[in-house]
């Protein structure tokens, strides 16, 4: 596991953290608001599995434009260029091959932590499962061990029921990882969890006008939207808790979000 080249960040000193080892540290909640949409004036560190998806890119260039600190757990070092101009830290960091140790260290100095990754397209079952689940709780496991307590897991619509028997295999695979990931989140009362299921996903251009509920229907969302709910979810606390799902709307996203959190 590496870290590469990365453009240098003001070090800062996090409230209640300690000098003992990763496995047991002081859990403590993510950052108070102080100012507008729960942000914090000095910014947060946010790290993002799958730091190179076509959601977390769009995430980080939001979180890095506006003065935060953002790292994102890459596969391959070819895809560090991506991240580093959208203004995140690349991270060296397999979660189908890494041990909780190793990803542990990578969070040990995050605010929240986001899970975005995936096995993705041309994927198998085998991969849906290794990635899609196990990694997630690789994942989930390392932000509770190191007391990151703010956790965003992109989920995905539909995970919360057994798939049809006509569903494709592969995809049907999908959901369940999907839904084993979502159930051990919960499972964790030291994190401040927040679970987002998009419907199915664009590359449209971003409206800013989302529909956000525990239940919407099933219809589409550009990408470009769905970033801009993980960084509004991610300054309003009042949503830990909550599983969301997300479609495109009439509602300001900034809106939904404090509408959903009421």
């Amino acid at each position: 596991m590496e870290r590469l080249h990365a453009p240098a960040r003001k070090e800062k000193s996090l409230p209640g953290r300690s000098a003992g080892p990763v496995d047991t540290p002081p859990f403590r909640s993510f950052r108070q608001p102080t100012g507008p949409h729960g942000r914090t004036v000095e910014g947060m560190r946010t790290v993002i599995a799958g730091g190179h998806g076509r959601i977390a890119l769009r995430l980080e260039q939001l979180l890095s434009s506006r003065g935060d600190q953002v790292a994102g757990l890459i596969r391959k070092p070819e895809q560090a260029g991506a991240l580093l101009a959208a203004g995140a830290e690349p991270v060296i960091c397999d979660l189908e091959s890494a041990a909780v140790a190793d990803v542990s260290r990578h969070l040990a100095d995050a605010d929240a932590v986001v899970f975005a990754a995936g096995a993705g397209p041309g994927s198998g079952e085998a991969r849906k499962d290794s990635m899609d689940r196990a990694g997630a709780e690789l994942f989930t496991e390392a932000a509770e061990r190191v007391g990151v307590r703010r956790y965003l897991m992109l989920s995905s619509m539909g995970a919360d029921r057994e798939p049809p028997p006509e569903t494709d295999p592969v995809f049907a695979a999908y959901l369940r990882a999907k839904a084993a990931a979502d159930a051990d989140l919960r499972a964790r009362d030291r994190l401040e969890w927040t679970i987002l299921r998009p419907g199915r996903l664009t590359d449209d251009p971003g409206t800013g006008l989302v529909r956000l509920a525990p239940r919407t229907g099933r219809s589409e969302i550009p990408r470009d939207d769905v970033a801009a709910v993980l960084l509004a979810l991610l300054d309003e606390p009042r949503t830990a808790g909550l599983t969301l799902e997300l479609v495109s709307g009439d509602t300001p996203v900034t809106e939904a979000v404090s509408a959903a959190a009421a």
